[in-house]
C-alpha cells in the first residue's frame, strides 16, 4: 500500500514540473511581447526573454528598444545585450 502512494506522489510530483514548466514557457514567450510595454517589470523581463536568443532580428528590435527606452538603468541593460547579440553574430 504504502508503495502505490509512493508511486502517485511521484507522479503527482511530476505533473506539477510538467505544468509548472508550461506556464513558464509561456510566460516567457508572452514577456518577449512586452518589450514596449508601460511596465518597466514586463520589459525587464522581455529583455531578459530577447537576450537568450540572438538573431539578427533582435538586433533590430534592441535597437529600436535602447532609443526608446526613457529609464537609464533599462537602457543601459539594453545596450549591453545589444552589444553582446551583435559580437555573437558577428
Amino acid at each position: 500500500m504504502a508503495r502505490h502512494s509512493w508511486k502517485a506522489a511521484g507522479a503527482g510530483f511530476a505533473g506539477g514540473v510538467m505544468v509548472g514548466l508550461i506556464v513558464w514557457t509561456q510566460q516567457t514567450h508572452r514577456d518577449r511581447y512586452n518589450l514596449f510595454s508601460t511596465s518597466a517589470w514586463r520589459r525587464l523581463a522581455a529583455l531578459g526573454h530577447i537576450g537568450g536568443t540572438a538573431s539578427a532580428q533582435n538586433v533590430v528590435l534592441l535597437r529600436d528598444y535602447v532609443a526608446w527606452e526613457t529609464r537609464p538603468e533599462l537602457r543601459r541593460r539594453g545596450e549591453r545585450l545589444l552589444r553582446q547579440m551583435e559580437q555573437s553574430l558577428v
